[in-house]
């Protein structure tokens, strides 16, 4: 689904190569019902609206205005916000007078996070609208039915809502849709069987939603779709034949659902199709060996299934284009790499759960490994030297195996963001890891249920580590005051080591921790008031240390269970019993 934006955004673009300048200046219709929408908007910190003043609306200063220069009247209403700037946005309601601007062809209303309520039953009158998009807003209510009274539209995005109801059989009317986008919403109930006249889709999303029923067998005749995305649902059944026969299709994404049933040999018959994610269903019987023969496929997930053995023969032509292959979770018991996973050139692979035994594989191209995950296997010995030759490596998990490793030995490639050894038999000390020399790309640092030992070494200003989970280790010492460094840190786990001393008052700097987890060590003295400053913690735990004094009191510390500060040495106040006066 990461071309769809660019998709729409390549159509937006196109729509508006127009001549801009006003001969004519706009309609009084069309001035009075833009300003009745800003008036609906009761706080624009885009300042976009702003604006919007003066007698003429189409002179191109009502900045997203644009007019046909002939008539004056409102063609073009486009409102863009990007996601990613969380403090600029609309709140308010999309006004029933939009439905007045008769002319108007592309109506682009997105990113404006806090736009409400439904879409009006007035739109329906925007019989000339070709492009609809009102992604990622805060609409809800059902999906209204009228939208399916415009006859020119092409483009219908609605994804990023709150919308819940059935998907409107109406919709099935807009026999010139190229791109439905119904994705991130609450919406219920089976693919309507009207939507088979919808032959001109090219790009359909309807993921991340609460659709069901069957992957409806009509999806064959949509010959000209190049998008399917119809993941985190709870479609079941099998995938119907028709599918195969999608020649145009590149990307289909069903992950998160229900499917059964095998795979056909007809899967070869996606000759254009560059990335397949089928996990985490319940596909089952053997990977067609046909899928071997798919030129253009660059991405495969078949994670988190019932396939079973054997894997398909791979010949020195199969798989041409593939980078990523992520085949963990299934039913397959490998023992060993297979051959043509070790010697393609690939950049991500994923091998969880699949039974690989012995010493670490060789890889013929370790150099173009950006993302490794072999978690949850039997794999034995040293991995060090391995790893120091992955120069490209981005992402390794391989926690829950039997591999040895000293930290003084492991050298990590510059660009490693995330690395996950947890479970296994790693020892040395974490200054090994953590030091001045440590990358900035560093973000995740999983090392649970090892035999680390030491002290937690103190944290240069310079590391951006997000995650650091190192419980259930016999490290020892206090917690270093530098901890205040790690200011992205979003998880803390020490839990279950020897840590002594205080808890240092800089913790409270770490505004963006979650989760904080201190439970069964030997920590002393008071919990830190300046805790308090830490608003979005979700999950702290002090349990079993030698802690005394009031808990501080004030959210989140004093609403968490009393559980997470069961076991210490005399600490008191909500959730627990209160303080004895001589306490306080």
């Amino acid at each position: 689904m990461q071309n769809l934006r660019w998709v729409l955004n390549l159509l937006f673009v196109s729509s508006l190569l127009v001549h801009t300048s006003s001969q004519t200046i706009c309609t009084s219709q069309d001035r009075a019902a833009l300003l009745a929408f800003k008036s609906s908007i009761i706080k624009d910190t885009t300042g976009v609206l702003s604006s919007w003043v003066g007698k003429d609306c189409c002179n191109g200063e009502w900045e997203g205005v644009q007019c046909n220069p002939s008539t004056g009247r409102v063609t073009n209403l486009v409102l863009r916000n990007s996601l990613n700037e969380p403090t600029l946005y609309m709140k308010g309601t999309l006004s029933p007078s939009l439905g007045n601007l008769g002319s108007l062809q592309v109506l682009f209303i997105s990113g404006t996070k806090f736009i409400s309520g439904s879409i009006p039953n007035s739109f329906s009158k925007l019989t000339s609208l070709t492009q609809l998009v009102l992604d990622d807003n805060s609409l809800q209510g059902n999906v209204p039915s009228c939208l399916g009274h415009l006859p020119f539209l092409e483009i219908l995005s609605l994804a990023g809502n709150h919308f819940s109801g059935v998907v409107p059989a109406s919709l099935g009317s807009l026999r010139s849709l190229s791109v439905m986008m119904l994705a991130r919403n609450s919406l219920s109930g089976p693919i309507p069987v009207t939507f088979k006249n919808l032959v001109k889709l090219q790009t359909l999303d309807l993921s991340y939603n609460l659709l069901s029923g069957p992957i409806p067998e009509y999806i064959g005749q949509f010959q000209e779709l190049t998008t399917l995305g119809l993941s985190s649902n709870r479609f079941s059944g099998g995938l119907p034949v028709s599918v195969y026969s999608l020649g145009k299709l590149q990307d289909m994404s069903l992950e998160r659902n229900d499917l059964t049933g095998p795979l056909s040999d007809r899967i070869s018959n996606l000759k254009s199709l560059s990335s397949l994610d089928l996990s985490s269903n319940k596909f089952n019987g053997h990977i067609p060996s046909s899928i071997t023969r798919m030129q253009n496929l660059w991405s495969l997930n078949l994670s988190r299934n019932h396939f079973s053995d054997p894997l398909p023969i791979v010949v020195s032509r199969g798989f041409p284009s593939l980078l990523s292959v992520d085949l963990s979770y299934n039913n397959l018991n490998l023992g060993a790499v297979p051959s043509w996973i070790r010697e393609k050139r690939l950049t991500a692979i994923n091998l969880a759960g699949c039974k690989l035994r012995g010493a670490f594989p060789k890889l013929t191209r370790p150099h173009d490994v950006t993302s490794l995950d072999f978690s949850d296997n039997f794999l034995t010995g040293d991995v060090s030297a391995f790893l120091a030759n992955m120069t490209s490596l981005q992402r390794v998990k391989l926690s829950k195996n039997q591999l040895r490793l000293d930290l003084s030995k492991l050298k990590l490639p510059e660009g490693v963001s995330s690395v996950d050894l947890s479970s296994n038999l790693v020892t040395g000390s974490l200054s090994s890891l953590l030091n001045v020399k440590t990358s900035r790309f560093l973000e995740e640092i999983h090392l649970t249920n090892n035999q680390i030992s030491g002290r937690i070494p103190d944290f240069a200003e310079s590391l951006n580590l997000k995650v650091l989970n190192i419980g259930s280790n016999k490290i020892s010492g206090q917690i270093p005051s530098s901890i205040s460094n790690l200011v992205e840190l979003v998880r803390l786990d020490i839990s279950r080591n020897h840590i002594t001393g205080i808890i240092p008052q800089g913790l409270g700097q770490l505004e963006q921790l979650n989760w904080l987890d201190l439970s069964i060590n030997a920590l002393t003295g008071r919990i830190p008031d300046s805790l308090l400053n830490i608003k979005a913690m979700r999950h702290v735990s002090f349990r079993a240390n030698r802690l005394c004094g009031v808990i501080p009191q004030g959210r989140p510390l004093n609403i968490f269970p009393a559980a997470a500060y069961l076991h210490n040495l005399c600490l008191c106040g909500k959730p627990l019993p209160p303080c004895r006066k001589t306490m306080k």
